[in-house]
């Protein structure tokens, strides 16, 4: 019996042991691949962790067979939750746990087993509102990540935005106040880039890409979750900045090329408190550059600092800021007459000489931008979060902006100059709360976010008015005499600084302030009915309140808007292969007009209801061959209506009845088929057409806000893995567009500006600290033009050269 027992009780323990044998090992890295150390590794429900090593490398042993949920988390990145099962003596090897810097609202549920597809980007956290994968997203939206930008060498937002599909620039940033920043054409209807990691920023001229993480365009109507004041019936742009990681390192980087430009950036991270989790980082960057026109310049200096508190595990802090300060000359777009016929009918009648600025480099416009955003996140439970944000933004111009214009009075295709001295400044304040959940009723999980939004805007302008300033032929020719006196002057208009004051003295000065506010909101729930089927239902409140000039109550109004949305997904192949249909919403507040024949006594003020945009789409989104082949095709059909018109019974009375439609189809890619391969392409067409107005210069027309029909883009980035070429490697691609309406009024008749394919080829060395690369741009130097009723002539062939150092 003693033998006996003694057996009984080896048995016993060797069991326990065999039972515990089991191990769990894997690497987590960031985005670049590269390993993190010091993460945070445990099982949920069990006491048991571990930390990375300086390889990114951990391992759990001695675990039961049975069912875990692996909780990963870094300060300064979204925290992941792995689940898995594990098998009596067996070894799991999770191979490489991506994680992704940011706290975007709510840490994400995802696993990669390897992000090999860098130029895809299929989580995030602020076109839902809440952490959502791509693939069960109702809504279409475009990422242009970081690696995208660095395998292009962009130097330019502009630049960035040709690999988001269906983006068109209308025109490029002017600088001019209240709306300097550039104009793009996104399914129909113009939009500018307004918002910044999902709020508010503003800016009078172009954004630097040295703080940009990624750049998400989300298409269609958005005012359900984002509201009228960032957005258009279009959709808009979300600019994702670089926050701070857990770590110290960074990178500078020197780029210089045609046409005077030289870049030098600047990006570092660094603990300004370990044993209080306090990381600090700067992103900075010089720039010069010339025109390769006749005159023209632009210099700016750019500075991001942001900071991260982690209190406790429940509590953390964020603090971003973008302050820009730049000097630049403004475009001097030829805008097209609009209510009369062009005497030429094309670029080729119009002998247009585009090397001519038609200005000096002693007319500047200065642009000083600011954007500050404060985030606070509290973790209430398992399944509530809170986050509470600030957005302030201000952006001004100070200078000298003209323009030039074809009043078709004096012939021989004469444009006329006008300038004013500008001196504006927009100021923006949002204050959100969002309360998130992730919780079960019943058996359906539910994805909540309820909103509180407060935005305000205030703009004051004290520019001069507009003073005439001579004319110029697009060939180069130029006289003084002013089309709106019967003498014929033959004045001289030099491009000085003494000259134009000179001028600008008889020139009024501005005295305008002007207030809105709106009041929002807003609640989403994505449902799962099962692991492959689930809808989105979203609905807003906004209440509109516009003070409009401080001094006058006269133009006071206010309006309220529900605006719904909604989304079904369903994945016949989960997490590869989703079929979504959605409906979304936009609106315009319209302000009142006054209506009655005034003949038979005062008009009296109408008010409207808002101007609606409802979205229909449907489509298909993939994630196949482990996440190789990312793809989303799309078909949608946008109904613009409301729109205030004139009365067809009365002249003096106004009606709600104007109507577009905007219709199209979008294929967008992102493929890695081999390793070191990586490509992107995309493909929109779009028809847009007013259906009612009582404009009948537009009636049945395209609206020239929408641009071109077509446009296409295409990008293939490829570095060799291994072997005496390890680390080089060489990029090829093409950006286009069909043609575009300049003009197309029923007076004026068309002016069309042609169709155009553009050639980009790289070619690099990537070793472990450091980057070469050269950058050809317009390769085969084409000539080409954009415009919005106007003729913007663009770039022609550019080298760029960059290096850059990693430590």
């Amino acid at each position: 019996m003693k033998h006996l027992f003694s057996f009984l009780i080896v048995l016993i323990f060797s069991q326990s042991i065999i039972s515990q044998n089991a191990t769990i090992t894997g690497t987590v890295t960031d985005h670049n691949l590269k390993p993190l150390f010091g993460v945070n590794v445990y099982l949920k429900t069990k006491s048991k962790g571990t930390q990375t090593n300086e390889n990114g490398f951990f391992e759990l042993s001695r675990l039961d067979q049975g069912d875990y949920i692996l909780s990963v988390s870094y300060l300064g990145f979204k925290t992941k939750e792995i689940p898995f099962s594990i098998e009596t003596n067996s070894k799991l090897n999770l191979i490489d746990i991506v994680l992704y810097e940011g706290n975007e609202i709510l840490n994400e549920v995802t696993v990669e087993s390897n992000r090999r597809n860098k130029f895809s980007r299929k989580t995030t956290a602020y076109v839902a509102k809440l952490p959502l994968k791509d693939i069960e997203n109702t809504q279409v939206y475009s990422t242009v990540t970081n690696e995208l930008l660095k395998s292009q060498m962009v130097t330019n937002f502009d630049d960035a935005l040709k690999n988001a599909t269906g983006v068109e620039q209308l025109w490029t940033s002017t600088g001019r106040g209240g709306d300097g920043a550039g104009y793009f054409a996104l399914r129909g209807f113009s939009v500018q880039p307004q918002l910044v990691n999902g709020l508010p920023g503003l800016t009078n001229g172009t954004i630097n890409p040295a703080n940009i993480e990624r750049i998400e365009v989300l298409k269609g109507p958005s005012a359900t979750l984002f509201g009228n004041a960032v957005s258009s019936y279009g959709g808009l742009i979300n600019v994702v900045t670089k926050k701070p990681y857990v770590g110290t390192g960074g990178e500078l980087s020197f780029t210089s090329g045609t046409y005077g430009f030289n870049q030098m950036v600047g990006d570092f991270n660094t603990a300004l408190s370990k044993e209080d989790n306090i990381y600090f980082r700067l992103n900075t960057a010089y720039t010069t550059e010339q025109s390769f026109q006749d005159a023209g310049f632009r210099k700016s200096f750019f500075v991001a600092p942001s900071l991260s508190y982690k209190v406790n595990n429940k509590l953390s802090f964020s603090f971003y800021g973008e302050i820009t300060k730049a000097e630049q000359t403004n475009p001097t777009f030829l805008f097209l007459n609009r209510s009369a016929p062009t005497e030429a009918a094309n670029l080729e009648e119009l002998g247009y000489n585009n090397k001519l600025s038609f200005t000096s480099n002693d007319l500047s416009l200065l642009n000083p931008t600011q954007n500050y955003r404060v985030e606070m996140d509290y973790k209430w439970s398992d399944t509530w979060k809170s986050q509470t944000l600030l957005s302030k933004s201000s952006t001004s111009t100070k200078g000298y902006y003209s323009y030039l214009f074809d009043y078709g009075l004096l012939g021989n295709n004469t444009f006329t100059r006008f300038i004013n001295k500008q001196n504006a400044n927009t100021q923006t304040t949002d204050i959100q709360q969002n309360f998130i959940g992730d919780f079960k009723i019943a058996s359906l999980r539910n994805r909540v976010v309820i909103g509180l939004d407060y935005f305000n805007e205030t703009q004051t302008n004290n520019s001069t008015g507009y003073a005439f300033y001579g004319n110029i032929t697009p060939s180069g020719g130029a006289n003084g005499d002013n089309p709106f006196t019967p003498a014929v002057e033959t004045d001289t208009f030099p491009l000085s600084t003494s000259g134009v004051d000179a001028v600008l003295e008889t020139q009024g000065v501005g005295n305008t302030k002007s207030k809105s506010h709106i009041y929002s909101l807003y609640a989403s729930d994505v449902i799962n009915f099962t692991d492959k089927l689930s809808a989105m239902v979203g609905l807003r409140l906004d209440h509109f309140d516009n003070e409009g000039d401080v001094t006058d109550t006269e133009d006071d109004y206010n309006q309220t808007t529900l605006s719904p949305k909604f989304g079904i997904v369903f994945q016949p192949i989960l997490n590869q292969l989703s079929i979504f249909g959605n409906y979304q919403n936009g609106f315009t507040n319209v302000s009142p007009q006054l209506v009655g024949n005034p003949d038979n006594g005062p008009q009296t003020l109408q008010t409207f209801d808002p101007e609606q945009a409802n979205q229909l789409e449907f489509g298909v989104k993939t994630n196949l061959f482990n996440n190789r082949l990312n793809a989303t095709l799309s078909y949608y059909n946008i109904k613009v209506k409301d729109r205030v018109i004139t009365d067809p019974a009365s002249p003096f009375n106004k009606i709600q009845g104007g109507e577009v439609v905007s219709k199209g189809f979008e294929i967008e890619l992102s493929a890695n088929p081999v390793n070191g391969l990586n490509i992107r392409a995309g493909f929109s067409t779009n028809d847009s057409e007013t259906t009612k107005s009582d404009n009948n210069e537009i009636l049945n027309k395209r609206p020239l806000e929408a641009g071109p029909k077509n446009t296409y883009n295409f990008w293939a980035n490829y570095e060799f893995q291994e072997g005496s070429l390890d680390g080089f490697g060489l990029g090829f691609g093409i950006n286009g567009a069909s043609e575009r309406f300049a003009i197309n009024y029923t007076s004026t008749g068309e002016f069309i500006l042609p169709s155009y394919t553009i050639a980009n080829a790289s070619v690099f060395y990537q070793a472990d600290k450091y980057r070469i690369g050269l950058k050809l741009n317009n390769a085969f130097n084409k000539e080409y033009y954009k415009g919005w009723t106007t003729i913007n002539p663009q770039m022609p062939r550019a080298l760029f050269a960059n290096v850059s150092y990693q430590f």
